[in-house]
C-alpha cells in the first residue's frame, strides 16, 4: 500500500478570493502581508518547491527551477472556517455556512442550556480562551457558574476550573449543549475547556474534549475506512472529523510537537495517510494578529521541511496546504476568506509542474482517492496524472 503525508498549515492563506468582500474581507493576504511585515522571511525550502511561483502569489520571490508541483486552491464551500475548509478537502461541499455568534449565543439557546444544567452561566461572548479565564475565572470560582464563550469559528466553548466543576460534570454539560445545538444552531464543535490554578495564575489543562458533528458520507476518510487504508490523525484532525475514518489519533501541544509527531509517525506507519494539522498559525498568531510570530512560525516550519522530505520513502507523496486565511495584519480577529497554496513533493512526483488555480480544495481529496485506488468523490478534480512521473 502507498503512503501520503498531508500537512495543513492552519490559516496560511495566499490572497482574497473573488467573493471575499461578501465575508467582510478586503485586500487580505495572509502569506504576502506576513512576508511584507517582516521585510522578507527565510522560506528558502518552500520557495525551492515552488511556493513563490504559485499563480497569484504576491511578495514571495519566484525561482527558475522549482523542485515540486504547485497550485492555488479556491474554496467552493460557503464559509472561511477550519471545519468547512477541511471538510471540502475530503470531498464535502458546505453550501450553508456553519453558524457563528460574534455577539454571543441567543437567549433561547442560553435559557435552554441553563435550565438543562441547572445553573446560570458567565460570559456568552466572543473571546480568547486564555483571556476569558483571566477575566471571569475568579467569578467562576466564587459562583460555580461555567464560562461560555465562542470564537471566529463555529464553536460553543465551556470553560471550568477542574476543582469547581469536575471533568465528568463538564463533559456532561458539553454533551447537553451538543444535543441542544441542533438545526439552525448546529455549531461545528462544542468544546470542553478545563483549567486549573489560582487567581492570576489560571492555566488551561490537557483535558480538553471536542464534541463535533460528523461530515456527511461518502468522503475520502470514509472511503479509507472501507478500504482499510490507515489514517493517522496528528493534531486536531480527529476533532475536525469527529473521529470518522481515523485509525490512530495523536493530539499535539504546538507546531513543533506536531512536526515531531509527524516524523515519528513516518517512521512507525509505512502505509496509508498521515494527516497533520499545525494549528499555531491560526490559534496563536492569526487570531491574535501577531504578524511577527506568524512569520517566525513560517520560518520554523520551513526549517524542518528538509527533515520531513528526507524521511520520506521513495514512493511517498507529501502534500502541504492550508484550510483558510487568518491575515494577521487585517482588522478584527476573524478568519479571512482566501485562496490557499498547495505544494506536492516526492521522488515519484515531477518537478516544476504549475497546476494553476484550482476550483476546489477537494482536488486534494480526489487526487488521494485516485492515489489509493478509492472511488471518486462527488466534487474535485484529480491532478495525480499531471504530477506523476
Amino acid at each position: 500500500m502507498k503512503r501520503a503525508i498531508w500537512i495543513v498549515l492552519d490559516s496560511v492563506g495566499m490572497g482574497a478570493m473573488p467573493d471575499s468582500e461578501h465575508y467582510g474581507d478586503k485586500n487580505v493576504n495572509t502569506l504576502a502581508h506576513t512576508y511584507a511585515f517582516a521585510n522578507g522571511l527565510d522560506l528558502k525550502n518552500m520557495l525551492s518547491y515552488g511556493l513563490g511561483n504559485i499563480e497569484g502569489m504576491k511578495e514571495l520571490p519566484k525561482i527558475e527551477e522549482p523542485k515540486g508541483c504547485f497550485a492555488r486552491l479556491g474554496e467552493l464551500s460557503k464559509g472561511k472556517d477550519t471545519t468547512t475548509g477541511h471538510w471540502e478537502m475530503i470531498g464535502v461541499l458546505t453550501e450553508v455556512p456553519f453558524p457563528t455568534y460574534p455577539n454571543g449565543f441567543p437567549k433561547e439557546v442560553m435559557d435552554t442550556f441553563e435550565q438543562a444544567i441547572g445553573t446560570k452561566t458567565l460570559g456568552n461572548c466572543t473571546a480568547s480562551g486564555t483571556a476569558i479565564i483571566e477575566e471571569l475565572g475568579e467569578e467562576h470560582v466564587k459562583t460555580g457558574y461555567p464560562i461560555i464563550y465562542t470564537s471566529a469559528d463555529s464553536v460553543f466553548q465551556i470553560a471550568a476550573h477542574e476543582d469547581v466543576i469536575p471533568l465528568e460534570k463538564l463533559y456532561e454539560m458539553c454533551e447537553i449543549a451538543r444535543k441542544i445545538l441542533a438545526g439552525k444552531h448546529e455549531v461545528a464543535r462544542v468544546i470542553a475547556r478545563p483549567f486549573t490554578g489560582t487567581v492570576g495564575q489560571f492555566s488551561r489543562t490537557a483535558n480538553r474534549r471536542d464534541y463535533a458533528i460528523s461530515p456527511p458520507m461518502p468522503n475520502l476518510l470514509s472511503y479509507c475506512e472501507e478500504a482499510k487504508v490507515p489514517v493517522i490523525a496528528v493534531g486536531k484532525i480527529e476533532d475536525i472529523f469527529n473521529k470518522q475514518g481515523v485509525s490512530v489519533a495523536i493530539h499535539t501541544k504546538d507546531n513543533a510537537d506536531g512536526v515531531k509527531t509527524t516524523l515519528e509517525c513516518m517512521e512507525k506507519y509505512p502505509e496509508g495517510l498521515i494527516f497533520t494539522n499545525l494549528v499555531d498559525f491560526d490559534m496563536k498568531w492569526g487570531h491574535r494578529r501577531d504578524a511577527a510570530n506568524y512569520g517566525k512560525g513560517l520560518e520554523a516550519f520551513d526549517a524542518v521541511l528538509p527533515q520531513i522530505v528526507e524521511t520520506m520513502k521513495a514512493d511517498d507523496i507529501l502534500i502541504i496546504t492550508a484550510d483558510h486565511g487568518c491575515d494577521p495584519t487585517a482588522p478584527g480577529t476573524d478568519h479571512t476568506r482566501e485562496y490557499v497554496p498547495l505544494l506536492v513533493i516526492g521522488q515519484g512526483i515531477k518537478e516544476g509542474i504549475d497546476l494553476g488555480t484550482r476550483k476546489s480544495f477537494a482536488d486534494i481529496g480526489q487526487t488521494l482517492c485516485q492515489y489509493f485506488n478509492l472511488p471518486d468523490l462527488k466534487i474535485g478534480e484529480s491532478f495525480l496524472e499531471n504530477i506523476s512521473k
